[in-house]
């Protein structure tokens, strides 16, 4: 049964890689509707990118893997998104930028902190444990709030009504992120009273540090070989 997950895994990571690595990018088409389209249209641009914001949701997912019940996951995640949107809206309205290559890496770090931190690597490699998972939590979700808003000032969006655009954008984040989460909750809260949770958690944490460390170079060959937005 090991062998067989294993193969699957090395299959799905192989087969979704170019997947992953175009999904979360700026297109011409969202451009074009937000220059021709009202407060509305922000909300459905801002939750389209949280849900193919594959680097977002693996980060959740593992937190979502490492706690125990409902009112856990409903905390961490609301430790999360506060922390997102100070910099989302804040970093935005201020017009503070970063390469977005730099700043997908060390988004890709955390996917690759949350799959170690999840399979006890910290202790195994390194002779320590994390501590203070929540306020990692949050920082975490600025530096991912950060990403995403370098992915809106990648747009133009003009100058009138400026807040009400970047709140609008961040509302759809929101919305997005809750549809990306059901299914994830659902699904982990249900294998989770299966035999077979073990030999699941342990392999779907092995992809989020492959995965993580595949984002990691991916981004930096981005930031290297100069393709900047």
């Amino acid at each position: 049964m090991k062998s067989s997950l294993k193969k699957n895994l090395l299959f799905y990571l192989l087969f979704f890689a170019p997947v992953f690595m175009e999904a979360h990018g700026v297109s011409q088409s969202d451009q074009n509707l937000l220059s021709n389209g009202n407060l509305i249209t922000y909300i459905m641009i801002g939750a389209k990118h949280m849900l193919t914001g594959y680097d977002h949701l693996l980060f959740l997912a593992g937190v979502i893997f490492y706690l125990n019940n409902f009112k856990d996951v409903l905390k961490f995640i609301t430790v999360f998104t506060i922390g997102h949107c100070i910099t989302l809206v804040g970093a935005t309205y201020y017009g503070i930028k970063a390469d977005e290559h730099l700043i997908d890496a060390i988004i890709a770090l955390s996917v690759l902190y949350k799959g170690l931190e999840n399979l006890g690597g910290f202790k195994k490699f390194f002779n320590s444990n994390t501590k203070h998972l929540l306020r990692m939590v949050f920082i975490f979700g600025l530096i991912h709030g950060f990403g995403l808003s370098t992915r809106l000032q990648s747009f133009d969006i003009g100058n009138n009504q400026f807040l009400s655009k970047i709140l609008s954008f961040n509302i759809g984040v929101e919305i997005g992120q809750i549809l990306a989460l059901i299914p994830i909750v659902f699904i982990i809260g249900k294998w989770k009273g299966k035999n077979s949770f073990k030999v699941f958690y342990f392999y779907a944490n092995a992809f989020l540090i492959l995965a993580g460390i595949g984002l990691f170079f991916f981004q930096l060959s981005g930031y290297f070989n100069g393709h900047h937005p």
